[in-house]
């Protein structure tokens, strides 16, 4: 039997917990690089237990929201802008969650929940999205219980773009101007911390994380017909060109003061 792209998607020596769920799954709900190894790797950061009320902010189709709820067995309240709360409710209900996994369509700026109503809330490949203004963690952590962790995995960059004085080429060739939302731990440590709102607990680099990027990539392209596999080529060359040299996903958990 070949070895395919999707293959490289099970890793159970680094991904124990992800390698358990059908990798063509993950892919099928595709919106960002492996959104699982990347929970997996934060949740490491974070203490989830039983019977807590997490807030999964930037749920896209869901992906992240079952694993939260199978995993960590915690209710999970799946808030999305761009998916429509009815197809994240038939993906929960398909994998066996519904009862613990409540999707609401909500943007970011104008959440629909009342203060103190989580225990954490987690967002995967979306706070890039809206959460980088200085006023947005003070207005999110309104929303968590006093103690309630906040736990944020994020395109980052081993070096502020600023320092750099310009987007590398390769990046700026795909994403343009978007890149100045990706930023190195440290900075997203310092934007926190100086609120005094919360104690940061941990802010590093995914190790490795611009190679599980390109992972997904190539397993992406490898699901796409032939004829639309030139699609996936941009990002390809991205990452290959990137090299680990700039690219990596930060990962930034605190606690609520």
């Amino acid at each position: 039997m070949a070895v395919t792209a999707l293959d490289d998607l099970i890793r159970p020596d680094r991904y124990p917990r992800s390698s358990g769920y059908d990798p063509a799954w993950v892919l099928g709900l595709d919106m960002g690089p492996h959104p699982l190894w990347l929970l997996e790797n934060l949740a490491a950061d974070l203490d989830l237990r039983p019977g807590m009320r997490v807030l999964d902010l930037g749920s896209g189709k869901g992906a992240t929201s079952v694993f939260l709820a199978r995993e960590y067995g915690v209710e999970v309240v799946a808030a999305d802008w761009w998916v429509p709360a009815e197809e994240a409710a038939a993906v929960f209900a398909e994998a066996g969650v519904g009862d613990r996994v409540t999707a609401v369509r909500a943007e970011a700026h104008v959440l629909p929940f009342e203060e103190e109503s989580f225990d954490a809330i987690v967002s995967v490949d979306a706070f890039e999205y809206f959460g980088t203004a200085d006023g947005y963690l003070p207005y999110l952590v309104r929303f968590l219980r006093p103690g309630g962790q906040v736990g944020v995995a994020t395109p980052g960059m081993t070096r502020e773009i600023r320092e750099l004085g310009a987007i590398p080429p390769h990046i700026k060739k795909l994403v343009g101007w978007e890149a100045i939302a990706w930023h190195t731990a440290e900075w997203w440590r310092f934007q926190w911390e100086i609120t005094e709102l919360v104690t940061v607990t941990s802010a590093r680099l995914q190790p490795d994380g611009w190679q599980d990027w390109l992972l997904w990539a190539r397993a992406g392209a490898e699901a796409l017909p032939p004829e639309r596999r030139g699609e996936a080529e941009p990002t390809l060359d991205m990452l290959t060109a990137d090299g680990g040299e700039y690219l990596s996903f930060a990962l930034i958990t605190a606690r609520k003061r």
